[in-house]
């Protein structure tokens, strides 16, 4: 586990050689700047999808993170409430398998 720092990014631009792989900003491909001013990154664990392997154009930047409660849908990520994360994150390490059904 680490701090996302200000220029911490995340490349989602397929067919750049970052796809789907953290990037220091600035960078000049499409990205997803990963400090943000909603905090919702503020917890964020990458999940294992489209990393290994890798297919280009599959999706990026697949993430479990938190939610701001406005029940808005995600791009493709799984979000929680802050409350609910602080519930979890004691329970979980680095083998813990997440199954969505």
């Amino acid at each position: 586990m680490m701090p996302i720092a200000s220029d911490d990014g995340w490349c989602d631009e397929p067919g750049n050689p970052n796809y789907n792989c953290p990037v220091k900003l600035p960078f000049n491909g499409r990205h997803e700047k990963l400090h943000r001013e909603d905090r919702l990154y503020d917890v964020c664990i990458v999940l294992d999808y489209n990393i290994t392997p890798q297919i280009q154009g599959r999706g990026s930047a697949i993430f479990f993170h938190l939610t701001s409660g406005d029940c808005r849908p995600t791009a493709g990520c799984i979000a929680i409430d802050p409350c609910d994360m602080l519930k979890i994150l004691p329970q979980i390490s680095n083998r813990t398998v997440l199954s969505i059904e």
